[in-house]
């Protein structure tokens, strides 16, 4: 980790394992014992971003692990992965989508506006915010559904307020009423459903899926090796078993012998 990195910016999969490579020679080479290595691995996987990734190589020869592009924290945008580098201001990538017997899509990297109006008339349209940035620390998204369908994606971590009115139709309010977390944006869903429907869910992202995977890798990887080392201390005690009683044996032989030369 470089001196001048960005400690608030969000570590990739790849600089996860770059510091899990370091610690796996470093076990090889004696430098960590098991139980520093477990739990080492176990920070490295749960790390989120580079601050949290540099102190656990911090004590062993490495060259460069995970060191990010030098980035301000005070100069121009603040880091992407971090809630305050999400809320960008300015204006939105775009401020409303239409489907007539058809459907839109808002996914990837797009900046939601303060205000977004969708309009869906037999057909469907879906916006992911997982990976947008936002235009203010509140965005009001406007949805009108008639015989038709839409879907919100929030990422974990966002507060969603739903407010829509449904007529033979419905809004999925199950995300509403679960705090945010500190600093984070406020999505609120509001419009009309007539024959239609609004859904809201709250989603991984990609990255973040892969670090769940790997995590239950991880703990399979634990549990397999504590089967082993339990298999491997069950053969040993009854090895010793073995070795005491032949011992014995032995011994209450010679003794026999003994006695019967005197």
């Amino acid at each position: 980790m470089t001196d001048d990195a960005v400690p608030d910016l969000r570590a990739s999969d790849t600089d996860r394992e770059r510091v899990a490579e370091v610690l796996r020679d470093a076990l090889a080479e004696g430098r960590l014992d098991m139980a520093e290595f477990e739990e080492r691995l176990e920070a490295t996987y749960q790390a989120r971003t580079y601050g949290e990734l540099a102190p656990i190589t911090r004590d062993l020869p490495v060259s460069d692990v995970a060191a990010p592009p030098a980035v301000s924290l005070r100069k121009g945008p603040q880091p992407a992965g971090s809630w305050a580098g999400r809320i960008v201001g300015g204006e939105g990538t775009s401020t409303w989508a239409v489907a007539v017997m058809s459907g839109f899509q808002r996914k990837g990297r797009w900046t939601v506006p303060r205000r977004f109006t969708c309009f869906a008339f037999w057909g469907g349209g879906e916006l992911d915010l997982r990976e947008a940035n936002f235009a203010d620390g509140e965005v009001v998204i406007s949805c009108v559904a008639i015989m038709g369908g839409m879907n919100i994606i929030v990422p974990p971590g966002v507060e969603v307020d739903v407010r829509g009115i449904g007529i033979m139709g419905g809004f999925d309010d199950g995300e509403t009423g679960i705090p945010g977390d500190p600093g984070a944006p406020r999505v609120v869903v509001t419009g009309f459903a007539f024959w239609g429907g609004v859904g809201v869910e709250r989603k991984l992202t990609r990255e973040e899926r892969k670090l769940a995977k790997l995590e239950r890798k991880r703990v399979r990887e634990e549990e397999r090796r504590a089967r082993l080392e339990r298999r491997q201390a069950r053969d040993e005690e009854r090895r010793a078993r073995r070795e005491l009683h032949g011992g014995d044996l032995h011994g209450d032989r010679e003794d026999r012998r003994g006695h019967l030369g005197h």
